[in-house]
């Protein structure tokens, strides 16, 4: 194996390396009426899965200055559930190969620090920077924290995510972005914004990332 492609990669956690999608939705009406946004009928869900995170948020009526007290909300909802979220098959012994290449990692996640080490457990880790935290739309500012404590240049590092919003953050501070076709946001949607990869399984971000011939699409 010879040296990386990547030195650096960032990655997203719910829906990217935890399958927390589900446990989500299951909230969405209590959401809704706690903090009084209309509600999501069970078959628009795959016609939200389709819509970039600031159209949701528009189509559900959700005032942008409710966000930051929801999200710390449901952080502590979700804190007395962790038991019920677990990462996708794959994600460990992915995270290990990177690893063993010599690849370093970082978390960055709206998801609060404890929720991330309660799911990850020991995987946690394999990370050498974890910024927990980040407002909906605030990824790219941590994303620039990441790369002031790496010292890394920007070729060298690869943000991964599973939502539009990751790769418009970015290409804010000008990083490759890649999106994994597991997560919450529809595939097609993903794929239309063109980001510089997309994988279908956790192997193939080592494969890819390692420097071997990668099953991953490239957009």
């Amino acid at each position: 194996m010879g040296d990386p492609r990547y030195r650096l990669v960032i990655f997203d956690f719910d829906g990217t390396l935890a399958d927390s999608g589900d446990w989500f939705l299951s909230t969405v009406d209590h959401l809704a009426e706690r903090f009084r946004f209309r509600r999501v009928f069970p078959e628009e869900v795959e016609a939200l899965r389709g819509k970039t995170t600031r159209e949701v948020i528009r189509q559900l009526g959700i005032p942008r200055w409710k966000l930051p007290a929801m999200a710390r909300y449901l952080h502590a909802l979700l804190a007395q559930q962790t038991d019920r979220i677990a990462v996708f098959d794959g994600i460990v012994p992915m995270l290990g190969d990177l690893r063993h290449g010599g690849v370093r990692l970082a978390l960055v996640t709206s998801n609060a620090e404890h929720n991330v080490r309660a799911i990850l457990g020991p995987t946690v880790d394999s990370f050498d920077w974890l910024e927990c935290g980040a407002s909906l739309f605030g990824k790219a500012r941590c994303y620039r924290r990441v790369l002031r404590r790496s010292g890394m240049p920007r070729g060298d590092v690869l943000s991964i995510g599973d939502e539009t919003r990751d790769i418009v953050a970015a290409r804010k501070v000008g990083i490759a972005c890649g999106s994994v076709l597991w997560g919450y946001a529809h595939p097609t949607a993903l794929l239309a914004m063109r980001p510089d990869l997309a994988f279908e399984t956790p192997a193939q971000i080592a494969t890819l990332v390692l420097g071997e011939t990668a099953a991953a699409h490239s957009a």
